[in-house]
């Protein structure tokens, strides 16, 4: 609660003023999107770890695995919201919760990268720790850019070539 007079602090995950997302989480309705974000997080943690897996960071090399998680894991985040929420459409209401914040949030490793940027640090290679820092929030951030500029120049598309064939 906040003080009288003061606006209520907003969670940066939700748009806890549109009333739609406010209700997912309210009473008896948290349960089934707590659910559905486990259930994600632990498919997409599971995906992350089978590509550490199979492209394993050796001692004392560059952490490309998780350059490519966070760098891949946001592009895909940059498909995703403009499938479900843009335009008109609508998805069923835990897709997001599901696809957004379980899966692609446990496949996303921000903390990992942290971790790593540290150890970089502490083997006394501050200019490869700083492009790896910058190198991975540039990616990402060109990642989710990139990709919800093309996937809403696709629906664009569609969505006139539809138009076109109803006239």
């Amino acid at each position: 609660m906040s003080a009288p007079g003061r606006p209520e602090p907003i969670d940066p995950d939700v748009d806890l003023h549109v009333p739609a997302q406010r209700a997912e989480t309210a009473g008896g309705a948290k349960w089934p999107v707590l659910a559905v974000i486990s259930a994600g997080g632990a498919l997409g943690a599971s995906a992350r770890y089978g590509l550490a897996l199979a492209w394993p960071t050796h001692a004392g090399g560059f952490p490309w695995s998780t350059l490519l998680i966070n760098v891949l894991g946001c592009a895909l985040i940059g498909v995703l919201m403009p499938l479900i929420s843009e335009g008109g459409r609508g998805a069923h209401h835990l897709v997001r919760p599901f696809l957004g914040v379980g899966v692609l949030g446990g496949f996303t490793t921000f903390s990992t990268y942290a971790v790593e940027v540290a150890r970089l640090l502490a083997r006394r290679q501050p200019g490869l720790a700083m492009v790896y820092a910058a190198g991975t929030l540039l990616g990402a951030l060109g990642a989710v850019c990139l990709a919800a500029g093309a996937t809403r120049r696709v629906l664009a598309a569609r969505a006139g070539a539809e138009r076109e064939v109803r006239t």
